[in-house]
């Protein structure tokens, strides 16, 4: 039998997301990559024509920005902070969507929304909000509690509450949705089992949701890494957060302040390849568990 000419209309549908994945992703990364690979050479006092030239450098940069104790030193901050983002968001995330499919709660839908709502709230906004509520002078919880909010030893936990604050929507969203997929005969089968609600959630949805958890922590993890908005946000309301607490604010500051693309560039992409290693090795460990697999 002869197959049909498939002609040119499958690659004109395909062609606006291949420009787009193009233009902002492929060229982006590439130029990122060029950038690590290349540094500007200065000759003499580096006045005059040919004075500055961009050379190909190979993995100098590279190797510059793992022996960088300043990188280090903001990973170490992040793993902290990390930690405490991803037990406490995912642990709200994962109670609230429990109550949520509990047959016994009442206003769902108000409920829903109002966990939800902080998640539409812009980074910055949510960030700068809860930093004037963190200021002495203006914030009203000062008045009930006696708590220097940006201070050295709790600014990383005021960053990780505005985590929390923001994120635990999303993730409580994307698990309650997979416990809506779930047969509610099994719920059923339990109850007349003897099975309380408290057991039904313990050992019937909680395995059930296992390859969701493992999924949105996974994208958690990739978003902890990335940790910018809060610690920059807050940085001049306080003098606690370096200009290189987290490794994309090293990034930044090389990039615009000192004006080291190159560095910059080696140094991102050394970010980028920590974070694969990191949600990939976690889904390794837990892939018997999610997927099944061995």
């Amino acid at each position: 039998m002869r197959r049909p000419e498939r002609g040119p209309w499958p690659y004109l549908f395909l062609a606006p997301a291949m420009v787009l994945f193009t233009l902002f992703l492929a060229v982006p990364i590439g130029y990122t990559v060029y950038l690590a690979l290349h540094r500007t050479r200065v000759s003499g006092l580096g006045l005059g024509k040919g004075a500055r030239r961009e050379v190909y450098v190979g993995f100098e940069n590279f190797a510059a920005a793992l022996a960088d104790a300043e990188l280090w030193a903001g990973w170490l901050r992040v793993l902290g902070y990390g930690t405490l983002v991803l037990v406490v968001m995912l642990g709200l995330a994962l109670l609230f969507a429990l109550l949520l499919d509990s047959a016994r709660v009442r206003l769902a839908r108000f409920s829903r929304i109002a966990i939800f709502l902080p998640y539409a709230v812009p980074g910055v906004a949510a960030t700068l909000l809860w930093g004037f509520l963190y200021l002495p002078s203006l914030s009203p919880i000062r008045d009930v509690l006696d708590v220097d909010f940006l201070s050295a030893t709790t600014v990383t936990y005021s960053m990780a509450n505005v985590a929390v604050w923001g994120g635990t929507g999303f993730n409580m969203l994307a698990l309650y949705t997979t416990l809506r997929a779930i047969p509610r005969d099994l719920y059923e089968a339990a109850r007349l089992d003897g099975a309380s609600e408290l057991q039904i959630a313990i050992r019937v949805k909680i395995p059930m949701l296992t390859p969701a958890i493992i999924l949105t922590t996974v994208f958690s993890i990739i978003a902890t890494v990335q940790v910018f908005t809060e610690p920059t946000a807050l940085r001049p309301l306080t003098n606690t957060i370096s200009s290189t607490w987290s490794p994309l604010m090293k990034v930044y500051r090389d990039a615009f302040v000192t004006g080291d693309l190159y560095s910059a560039a080696a140094t991102s992409i050394v970010i980028a390849a920590i974070a694969l290693v990191l949600s990939f090795g976690f889904l390794r460990v837990v892939r018997d568990r999610a997927f099944g697999e061995g």
